[in-house]
């Protein structure tokens, strides 16, 4: 057989090869046209892409161009185009820096002893003793709280009249006679903060307790072998091996604290006075309370961009440090 005769053989082997039989090649694609497959997974895909634009794109592109406009449901049909005023509006308005001031007060207390306590925990459950299972079953409950019911437990406790704190110091001769707890502006925040603090650091500990196990037994062995006691070994080992957890519970929690709402609307609805109007609060009074939508929106934006530029800020802090 010629060479002739053998390339026409194999170029009809190839032509059948293309067009017959599973496993086969599949023909090239022509004119851009989606294959089967492709076709399938977009049909599938697009339920969901459907309902992340009307619940989560579109109302975040809504709010922003509210925002841009004078909306008051007191004035309805007027609507006037205002551009970024309302952004002035808010950062030239002093409540709104009194709330800021709060806001990072909270958030400070809250994240510090979140951290502090939930490395606690996170090095007890790291140690082998009866009852660590349940006890760690245990002190996810708090965690496992919706938040409204946490803050209406909470607001149970602080009450002035039955409440379980003032009937526990009372009883332990720690105070004469029952304490309006949630009155006192001094100590609004602080208790706001303890109640948010109760319900995060279960999941603040659980992060630790995964950097904790991550961390090679060879380390502390060798150092302790070279005459490190238990105070070095965790100065020097532990504490820089946690800091990618660290990292983590301080952008999470900080964001949550930033953001946070439920505690404050219930417990005590921005009082006594504006003890309690955080930034959060503010948003909600100058939206559905003074029903102000476009200024309420645009405080709303700039919460969110101020969260993610704190956000982006710890996460290059401490990616240096990593």
């Amino acid at each position: 057989m010629d060479r002739a005769e053998e390339a026409g053989l194999t170029g009809a082997a190839g032509t059948i090869a293309t067009t017959s039989g599973p496993g086969i090649a599949a023909k090239p694609r022509t004119g851009g046209s989606l294959t089967y497959d492709e076709r399938a997974a977009f049909l599938f895909v697009a339920p969901l892409a459907v309902v992340l634009l009307a619940v989560a794109v579109f109302p975040i592109i809504y709010s922003f161009y509210i925002s841009l406009f004078t909306l008051k449901l007191t004035r309805p049909g007027r609507m006037p185009f205002v551009g970024l005023d309302n952004y002035a509006t808010v950062l030239s308005d002093p409540q709104f820096w009194h709330a800021v001031e709060r806001t990072a007060y909270f958030s400070v207390i809250s994240v510090a002893a979140i951290s502090v306590l939930a490395l606690l925990v996170a090095l007890l459950l790291n140690e082998n003793f009866p009852g660590r299972r349940a006890l760690g079953a245990i002190l996810l409950v708090p965690w496992a709280i919706p938040y409204v019911a946490n803050a209406l437990m909470w607001k149970w406790i602080y009450d002035s009249n039955y409440g379980a704190l003032n009937g526990l110091l009372y009883q332990l001769d720690f105070i004469n006679s029952y304490m309006v707890w949630l009155g006192d502006a001094d100590k609004t925040l602080p208790l706001i903060a303890n109640a948010f603090v109760w319900k995060e650091v279960p999941l603040a500990a659980i992060l630790l307790l995964v950097g904790l196990k991550t961390i090679p037994s060879d380390l502390h062995s060798a150092a302790k072998v070279d005459g490190a006691n238990s105070l070095r070994r965790f100065v020097h080992i532990t504490l820089p091996s946690l800091k990618p957890a660290f990292a983590l519970v301080a952008i999470y929690e900080m964001m949550m604290a930033i953001r946070h709402f439920d505690l404050f609307f219930i417990l005590t609805e921005g009082g006594p006075g504006d003890a309690s109007h955080v930034v959060a609060w503010r948003i909600y009074v100058e939206t559905f309370r003074n029903l102000s939508f476009g200024t309420g929106a645009a405080m709303a934006y700039v919460l969110a961009l101020a969260t993610l530029a704190l956000a982006y800020a710890i996460i290059r802090a401490l990616a240096q440090r990593i």
